[in-house]
């Protein structure tokens, strides 16, 4: 894994009733999609109880990453909160280090 990567864990928590998040869902799946396009989250999915969500991002400046969270609907719409935590991975499975080669 190329050292420069960092990886992070983005967790979300929603901050207003789901009556208020399941209208947004089509557009923040529209802005996860374009996100896994260009490559930068690897990972993402609702928490178990629904009470937000997390992703998995990849990236060497947080600053941007930041920048990009802002383009969710949830962010927008101020339904969502997010505590991002960057990590420098270590140790990791084969298949992440050839997931994280495919898409350089």
């Amino acid at each position: 894994m190329p050292e420069t990567l960092n990886l992070f864990l983005i967790d979300l928590t929603y901050v207003k009733p789901v009556e208020e998040i399941d209208p947004l869902l089509d557009a923040h799946y529209a802005f996860l999609d374009r996100q896994y396009a260009d490559g930068i989250f690897l990972a993402s999915g609702p928490k178990v109880p629904r009470t937000g969500g997390a992703i998995i991002a990849r990236g060497t400046d947080r600053a941007a990453l930041e920048e990009i969270l802002t383009q969710d609907p949830f962010f927008q719409a101020k339904v969502a909160e997010y505590t991002v935590t960057e990590f420098i991975p270590k140790r990791h499975a084969v298949s992440l280090q050839e997931a994280l080669t495919a898409t350089d």
